[in-house]
């Protein structure tokens, strides 16, 4: 059953590498600060599981000696690494094909493990298990997602849930059972650490970027989530006039103008 779920779940996200690249936020630097902070030094290895199209891998190229992030899609990896060979190939990162429960890597190797909006998408506990295998004494593993929406208009955001909702609801509707992609729930990541009982401390953190953003970029973050996504593969072509009337309403409000958008990020954290 597990397998299937692992499954569905890497496939959810084939096909839209580059809307996802070119939509969704990287990581402000309050979370390298938070992390170094834990750990106490600048890292040696950071291990960035779920790592999608590198946002948030490329972060830590000036903060940490070595960086290897972990996607199983290929779509997905190959944006990451377009953008590896179009920086002339940083010695310092690379990118792998893999799960995140049999990482291809020795025990006690990294400083720091991260998911950045990814954790949702995996067993927790052999997850965990993976995780506490490959980190160094001491070392860190954060889980970080934002809040969807982005903060920037009521009436914005009231039609993005809207539209996302439907996009959840038609995607359960079309899959086949046994293809179906699972989730698992966000608000229990900091329960999943602590039951796990491998590691030494753990605990939530919030904080909060601002970003600029125009209406064709906030339009595609909501087209970004894999929801959507799915739905319109699987032929909820409804979805796409839905998703049309979304881009209108939002260009609309934008009136051509760029707007300051405000992210927030929920960090749980364990230290081994």
């Amino acid at each position: 059953m597990i397998e299937h779920i692992r499954t569905s779940n890497v496939q959810r996200f084939t096909g839209f590498g580059a809307l996802y690249d070119e939509s969704r936020p990287t990581a402000p630097q309050e979370l390298i600060k938070i992390v170094t902070s834990y750990l106490g030094s600048k890292p040696q290895t950071v291990v960035d599981v779920g790592c999608g199209t590198g946002l948030s891998s490329f972060i830590w190229l000036n903060d940490a000696e070595r960086i290897i992030g972990v996607e199983p899609s290929d779509d997905m990896r190959a944006v990451a690494l377009a953008k590896w060979e179009s920086m002339n190939q940083p010695e310092a990162i690379q990118f792998v094909n893999g799960l995140s429960h049999e990482l291809e890597l020795p025990s006690d190797s990294a400083d720091v493990v991260t998911c950045s909006q990814s954790f949702h998408w995996m067993e927790p506990q052999s997850t965990l298990r993976e995780f506490a295998r490959i980190l160094r004494p001491g070392g860190v593993f954060a889980a970080y997602d934002c809040d969807w929406p982005p903060v920037v208009d009521w009436e914005i955001e009231q039609q993005y849930m809207k539209l996302t909702s439907l996009g959840d609801q038609r995607a359960v509707e079309l899959a086949p059972k046994h293809e179906q992609a699972h989730k698992w729930n966000k608000d229990e990541h900091l329960k999943q650490i602590q039951s796990s009982s491998l590691f030494r401390y753990a605990r939530e953190i919030v904080f909060h970027n601002w970003e600029s953003c125009d209406a064709t970029r906030y339009a595609n973050l909501a087209l970004s989530q894999g929801s959507l996504q799915s739905a319109i593969k699987l032929g909820a072509k409804e979805l796409e006039a839905e998703a049309a009337a979304f881009r209108q309403f939002v260009e609309k409000v934008f009136a051509g103008e760029e707007r300051s958008i405000l992210f927030g990020y929920r960090m749980r954290i364990g230290i081994v």
